[in-house]
């Protein structure tokens, strides 16, 4: 998935789940897990290497210090070293699948510190001690071992505690079985807990360090819950804020809810705080009064309680015009026209309804499957959307902000000059869009954004068939470089009309069976 934060029951559309004493334990987020369970391969990679440079190190240390070239043979120790590697790289490549359990993980994580514990506590007694030494308290690696497994790889407390307890007594039993070889003599079992007793404290040290993690991740987990709605992984950031996956925690539907920083829109200050957010209730209510299926559904939207803004949409299945062309290159002509068709439902739903989108963008319009359709077009960002004619005269919460409108690869004249404009500003961008789907390049193109918004102003557009090795339509052509115009009233009139227009053109259209085939070799596994 960064600023996660819960809403107040004032301030949320949605009611606030308050019964929090009935509720069982909070678990750590989705994504934090996963993080832990990607710290834990490493720590697994990271483990075979030190057995390996620690083993080898070992033998030419010993026989450097005592010229006994027997440490060049191979020893217990390099057995007990090789199943410790064996072992970490079997656990690497399992956490390297991505169909993983990452609560299983955290287990798996605690079986790998036994693992480990016994090998150190083995290695650790295999070395004959000199028949006067005296036995006395020591730390050996397990002791770090645990305090870096609480703190890179969070678990319960109450698990941590039982784990360590049970690391800890691999030295004694290491003891055990080297005074069974007879290198080892001691007088009682106490001497060995005597011994070792260090260790046994830092298994305290290490519950307290994941209780605290466990507690930071709860935190998490709690600021996280936005109303009705429970935040997980990070889709996506933007010049305003990010967008997360979420699940509504009494339907359990999913949905994607974007925050928008206070500081982006001024939220923060004192004298513009209230306004801003007026501005930003305003929008959403007019943005969640359309009704387009080639709209992304408004489902909520609120503030929470230090002054950020969230909108919660529907959650879609599939990928932006922007990644489908950078992935898998131009579109066929037929596909394009259907793709753009249905653009032109949604916008000129918003035309009608007096609002501009004013930043139409390959990577504003989604296109996936939705129910058993295919190539379903979603156009995205109509959060923040601008009315031609707001009844108190004040400015959109995107320009009242100092952001300019728009891309400026896809901004119309008449926006970049700062003029008035209306629904065909839109047309020009989606003229930019078509243009780019079937060459698999931009319209202009430029250094700094300042050159890109000059070629708008003042270049004429080259022509698709001069960007393209692929057939270009001459009727899709001249509707491309007409919605291209440098001036509003060269376009087509309206999407409505611009939507007849590249229906008429005669091509093959592209049917539900050619969407379908194309999802199932290069769409997401369902």
């Amino acid at each position: 998935m960064a600023d996660r934060r819960l809403i107040g029951p004032d301030a949320a559309s949605t009611p606030v789940d308050t019964g929090a004493g009935s509720r069982p334990p909070r678990e750590l987020p989705e994504d934090l897990l996963r993080e832990a369970s990607d710290r834990l391969a490493i720590m697994a990679l990271l483990g075979a290497g030190l057995w390996a440079t620690g083993t080898i190190t070992y033998h030419f240390v010993i026989r450097a210090m005592t010229g006994d070239a027997s440490w060049a043979s191979p020893q217990l120790m390099d057995l007990v070293a090789l199943v410790c590697i064996v072992t970490s790289f079997l656990l690497y490549w399992y956490l390297r699948r991505s169909d993983r359990d990452p609560r299983f993980v955290l287990d798996l994580g605690l079986a790998y510190l036994l693992v480990g514990a016994l090998g150190i506590g083995t290695v650790w007694h295999l070395t004959p001690v000199p028949v006067d030494w005296v036995i006395q308290p020591t730390i050996t690696w397990v002791g770090p071992m645990m305090l870096i497994m609480a703190a890179i790889v969070p678990n319960t407390p109450g698990k941590t505690a039982v784990a360590g307890l049970i690391a800890a007594s691999m030295n004694p039993i290491g003891m055990l079985i080297a005074r069974a070889r007879g290198t080892w003599q001691f007088e009682s079992l106490g001497d060995i807990v005597l011994m070792h007793y260090p260790d046994y404290m830092i298994v305290g040290a290490a519950v307290v360090v994941a209780s605290v993690m466990t507690r930071l991740g709860q935190q998490v987990a709690k600021a996280r819950e936005l109303g009705s709605y429970h935040l997980g992984d990070l889709l996506g950031r933007g010049g305003m804020g990010e967008v997360y996956r979420a699940t509504h925690r009494m339907l359990a539907r999913p949905a994607a809810i974007k925050l928008i920083r206070p500081e982006t829109i001024g939220a923060g200050k004192e004298d513009g705080g209230a306004l801003a957010i007026k501005r930003f209730r305003r929008e959403a209510e007019v943005a969640a009064s359309l009704r387009s299926p080639n709209t992304v559904a408004l489902y909520d939207f609120g503030v929470t309680r230090d002054g950020a803004l969230y909108i919660v949409m529907e959650l879609l299945e599939g990928m932006t015009l922007d990644k489908l062309v950078r992935d898998h290159g131009p579109v066929p002509l037929n596909r394009a026209i259907h793709l753009l068709r249905q653009a032109c439902a949604s916008l000129e739903e918003a035309h009608v309804a007096g609002l501009v989108h004013r930043d139409i963008k390959p990577a504003n319009i989604h296109v996936g499957r939705l129910g058993l359709q295919h190539d379903v077009v979603k156009v995205l960002d109509f959060g923040l959307v601008k009315s031609v004619a707001h009844a108190d005269g004040e400015p959109s919460l995107e320009t009242a902000t100092g952001l300019m409108p728009g891309t400026p690869a896809f901004m119309a004249p008449e926006l970049a000059l700062g003029e008035r404009y209306d629904g065909r500003a839109d047309l020009y961008a989606l003229g930019c869009v078509g243009y780019q789907l079937v060459t698999g390049r931009p319209v202009f193109d430029g250094d700094l954004p300042i050159h890109i918004l000059a070629k708008h102003l003042h270049a004429p557009p080259p022509p698709l068939s001069e960007r393209t090795a692929n057939p270009i339509d001459p009727e899709f052509e001249r509707l491309i470089l007409a919605c291209l115009a440098k001036r509003p009233d060269d376009r087509p009139a309206s999407a409505a009309a611009l939507a007849d227009q590249l229906g008429a053109i005669a091509v093959d259209p592209w049917t539900e069976a050619d969407a379908r085939a194309w999802w199932r070799t290069h769409g997401p596994r369902a």
